[in-house]
């Protein structure tokens, strides 16, 4: 399976990791690297924990992301 991940750098640094097709799914790291190995394992475990309450697990289709830029 694959996931869309986001990643941003927080304030003291940290790279956050979230998976937006699984809400609640976030995880961090050091470096980008570090960032991704943690969200590997948190969505591993995720995924596991849906299916032991069975969960569906409901990837979001036919979602377009886009950006969108805003002259504050």
């Amino acid at each position: 399976m694959k996931f869309k991940v986001v990643l941003e750098k927080d304030e003291e640094g940290y790279i956050v990791a979230t998976v937006p097709s699984l809400p609640g799914c976030i995880s961090q790291g050091k470096s980008e690297e570090e960032a991704m190995k943690n969200i590997k394992e948190a969505i591993e475990l995720h995924v596991e924990s849906l299916a032991e309450d069975g969960l569906p697990l409901t990837p979001k289709r036919n979602v377009k992301e886009v950006e969108l830029q805003v002259n504050v």
